[in-house]
């Protein structure tokens, strides 16, 4: 979300601006920094601190900022079939590959999602991936209807994502490959029950 100051003479190099220090926050939380302030991402970016106040008021608008922008409807392909399993696994494999390509920035935002008392305006909370594991199930919507469908969406979205991902990796021990492949599993198994066991 842009400023007042941003939206105001010289849009074009402002936006440049706040770019250079979005790109350096990331690029701290990818070498290690796991919550960059204004004033490290300031310094990366060679832009002065009053200048990135003027764009981040504080740090947790920073971090907002740098967490990975998605706006796709869809995680699936053109020719993604009808078979809700073979979709269902098309969307869960990219979701999972997108956090883990962006995984500092997922953890940043889990960490921020923690401490944070109004939570409304983080992107962890804006519930992309059950819209997209909604549109993955869409074929099953005449056999469970609508509300069984997010119930699911939802259930799976609980167990992909990062919180699922850094329990499997910082305490059971799992590489990242082999963590991917029990998201994909988790997936297939709550479909699996949920089309034997039948809505509620």
């Amino acid at each position: 979300m842009s400023t007042a100051y941003e939206e105001s003479g010289r849009t074009r190099q402002k936006a440049r601006t706040r770019g250079e220090l979005i790109a350096a926050t990331r690029a701290l939380i990818e070498e290690g920094t796991p919550s960059p302030t204004v004033e490290q991402a300031a310094e990366r970016a060679s832009v002065s601190r009053t200048t990135a106040y003027r764009y981040f008021p504080s740090q947790t608008a920073l971090l907002i900022a740098a967490h990975p922008e998605i706006t796709t409807t869809s995680l699936l392909s053109d020719d993604a079939g009808d078979d809700p399993a073979a979709r269902l696994d098309q969307a869960v494999e990219r979701f999972v590959t997108m956090v883990l390509e962006t995984e500092g920035q997922q953890r940043t935002m889990l960490r921020l999602s923690l401490e944070a008392s109004d939570k409304r305006e983080l992107p962890l909370r804006q519930g992309r991936a059950i819209g997209w594991f909604t549109d993955a199930l869409a074929p099953l919507e005449p056999q469970l209807g609508k509300a069984e469908i997010r119930r699911l969406a939802v259930g799976i979205r609980s167990a992909t994502g990062i919180e699922a991902l850094v329990w499997l990796t910082d305490v059971a021990g799992l590489s990242r490959p082999a963590a991917a492949r029990q998201l994909r599993w988790t997936a297939q198994a709550l479909l699996a029950h949920t089309l034997a066991a039948g809505p509620p």
